[in-house]
């Protein structure tokens, strides 16, 4: 199996690479400064939890939708637009943070900063099936495994630095500057991705119907259980352990401490999974692979309840580190199934269908998170939804066998 270092003097790889950092920037500084942002015009935790909800959404509306175009319009000039959009919804943030509507409607600025996140979800919905698809092109099969972990490595990097780098700004330069740094993130992404050197699939002389074309690829994931059998493990325990969307509540309310320590808070997942990632492109998973993503979503769950359970700021980054390094197991065991069982010509797809029980279960989580918070109170929602975390790894178990007992050399 190539090295690192191989993977890594690919250029084509490298600036998929850089495409996927750049975006991930912006979206999580993003995520951090609309979640403060929001939280001082309400101090409502379900208003956190409607951040989620207002981007998940569209998201899910469009997603199937984006994998088709994907399959069937150029992949690159697909990313340059998602990036485009991206910086446009954060302009429109800025703006609002700008305080360019009428002083005293604080709920018409609510209603203004949903209605970007909710355009976010839509944009949001091409860049993984261009990062998944343009990934099959640029690196052989034998390449996979590793260079999956190291995308995961590449996208946590992003998560632990983009929330760090907006908690940062926000505390010196203000929540306006901030969306715009993001912004700039998005449009730099944007001229990466559309100048990649790689060589792309040509493009189908005659169309399959959209419908039909999108039936094709859930099929496909239906009846592929290590396929099926991975997302929903994944969609479900991310779905019950969103602790980081109520992360401004516990920073505010429980630690009593300011921006900068949300931006560390959130930071530590992503942290934990770089760390993770980076021994996993050295020792890539081959052997054991279900067992170990069981494992890995298992202790993901007692991590979540340890953090809900934690009256220490420390104690709590640590437990929230260790909840990010086992979901890289996850994501990286997830990812190379993905890729190594879907056939070329309806990536696209598979990776939207992957992007809606992966990518949504973020937002759906927040929204339950921050309805569990109002029903149950902050510490019992998260510990209920670490609970709910071990519960569903139990199930898949029993339900997806040959999941459970998967070597990804079977897959080859």
């Amino acid at each position: 199996m190539p090295g690192v270092r191989v993977l890594l003097r690919n250029p084509g790889f490298l600036a998929l690479l850089s495409y996927r950092l750049l975006s991930m920037f912006s979206a999580q500084i993003v995520a951090v400064t609309v979640g403060w942002h929001i939280y001082q015009l309400t101090s409502d935790p379900l208003a956190l939890g409607l951040i989620g909800l207002a981007e998940v959404l569209p998201y899910i509306a469009c997603a199937l939708f984006a994998g088709y175009a994907v399959d069937h319009l150029p992949r690159r000039k697909v990313g340059m637009v998602a990036c485009l959009g991206l910086g446009v919804t954060t302009l429109v943030l800025a703006a609002v943070a700008a305080g360019w509507l009428p002083a005293g409607v604080g709920g018409m600025q609510a209603f203004t900063i949903y209605a970007a996140i909710a355009f976010n979800g839509v944009v949001r919905a091409f860049l993984s099936p261009v990062y998944m698809s343009l990934f099959a092109r640029v690196l052989k099969r034998e390449e996979y495994v590793r260079g999956s972990s190291i995308g995961a490595a590449v996208m946590q990097t992003g998560m632990v630095l983009g929330p760090a780098l907006g908690g940062l700004l926000i505390a010196t330069i203000g929540t306006t500057t901030t969306y715009l740094v993001a912004a700039a993130f998005a449009v730099v992404a944007a001229i990466v991705v559309v100048g990649l050197q790689v060589t792309e699939p040509p493009l189908p002389l005659q169309r399959e119907p959209v419908f039909r074309s999108i039936g094709e690829g859930l099929r496909f994931v239906r009846n592929t259980q290590v396929v099926f059998g991975a997302l929903a493990l994944d969609m479900f325990a991310v779905l019950f352990g969103g602790a980081v969307a109520l992360l401004p509540a516990f920073v505010s309310d429980i630690f009593e401490a300011g921006p900068e320590a949300l931006g560390l808070l959130r930071a530590a997942p992503a942290a934990g999974a770089v760390l993770m990632s980076l021994w996993l492109a050295r020792h890539p998973p081959q052997r054991h692979a279900g067992p170990l993503l069981f494992g890995a979503v298992a202790a993901f769950g007692v991590c979540i309840v340890g953090f809900g359970l934690s009256q220490w700021m420390w104690l709590s980054a640590v437990m929230l580190l260790l909840s990010g390094a086992f979901d890289s197991i996850s994501v990286v065991i997830r990812s190379t199934i993905v890729q190594l069982a879907t056939p070329d010509h309806m990536r696209g797809r598979v990776a939207s269908i992957n992007g809606i029980f992966i990518g949504s279960s973020n937002e759906l989580g927040a929204f339950e998170s921050g309805v569990a918070a109002r029903l149950l109170g902050l510490v019992p929602s998260v510990v209920f939804g670490g609970s709910m975390t071990l519960a569903t790894v139990g199930l898949t178990a029993k339900l997806a066998p040959r999941l459970r007992k998967l070597d990804l050399r079977d897959l080859d």
